[in-house]
């Protein structure tokens, strides 16, 4: 803007004065300052406006690239998907299964061997073993504390003399 130091601000306000007079001074330097800050004002209302318009447009131009990349991945993933389902189509028809090296599909009867294998697997995993079994091969049969076990293991004398 304007560059004004001390002494030029000094020359306007002895010309002022000598112009105007000493009684209207202070009343038209009111009256320019009101004006200089409706201006000021008014300055600051249209930078902030430009400046809130420019972002407004980033905005709109972020908002566009983002629609526009998550259509195509929308897109990508649609194409995928329906390259996925018909080749697992095809592979259930049986149309694929000598183009893409895959052997025949499972018969009834290996359906049902692994069901049998699967069911034997989970008995043995989840039934209780006897417990003849367990003393026989030195198994837990309960859960010990650690002071039961460090009483049970302690080297040294066992007395069978009583507290009481």
């Amino acid at each position: 803007m304007i560059d004004l130091g001390l002494s030029k601000l000094a020359i306007i306000g002895v010309v002022a004065l000598v112009v105007i007079g000493p009684e209207k001074l202070p009343k038209v330097a009111r009256m320019a300052g009101t004006l200089y800050g409706r201006a000021q004002r008014y300055l600051h209302d249209v930078k902030s406006e430009v400046s809130r318009e420019i972002e407004l447009d980033e905005l709109r131009n972020l908002h566009k690239e983002v629609q526009e990349s998550a259509q195509s991945f929308k897109d990508e993933v649609e194409h995928t998907v329906h390259s996925h389902v018909d080749e697992v189509e095809a592979l259930w028809d049986g149309r694929a299964a000598h183009d893409s090296g895959f052997n025949v599909p499972a018969t009834p009867q290996d359906i049902e061997r692994k069901a049998r294998d699967f069911r034997r697997k989970k008995l043995v995993r989840t039934s209780s073993v006897p417990a003849w079994y367990k003393n026989r091969h030195g198994t837990k049969r309960h859960v010990m504390s650690g002071a039961a076990r460090v009483r049970k293991f302690r080297p040294g004398s066992k007395s069978n003399t009583s507290f009481f």
